[in-house]
């Protein structure tokens, strides 16, 4: 936080307890805020997942461009991990879930991770 002093003119109690004219500070607080962390989410790769799915997964909860997702799901085939994006915690979490939820209705073992950047 940054505090700022304002300085105002006015009548305060003396020490005698008569009044007289003075100067008195009062602080204003500024609060300084926090970018919040961001987390990767990424795909990891597994020998049964078809390639066809995992860019759909990517066009469809990250709202990649078909040659987009097909690089990444390239990255992750041929690399073993690859990103689908930086979010905050929240929305990191709420994808993850998400691709994870979704893989499992369409009987896929294709895994989700999120990871601090």
């Amino acid at each position: 936080m940054i505090a700022r002093p304002i300085y105002m003119q006015g009548e305060g109690d003396g020490e005698d307890g008569g009044t007289n004219r003075g100067t008195s500070v009062i602080t204003r607080v500024k609060p300084k805020t926090k970018r919040p962390n961001l987390y990767r989410v990424l795909l990891l790769n597994d020998d049964y997942t078809p390639m066809e799915f995992v860019i759909h997964i990517l066009e469809r909860f990250f709202q990649k461009d078909r040659e987009a997702a097909t690089r990444i799901m390239l990255h992750v085939h041929q690399h073993g991990v690859g990103e689908c994006g930086v979010f905050t915690y929240e929305v990191a979490e709420t994808k993850v879930s998400q691709v994870m939820d979704f893989a499992r209705q369409h009987q896929h073992p294709l895994q989700c991770v999120m990871e601090k950047k």
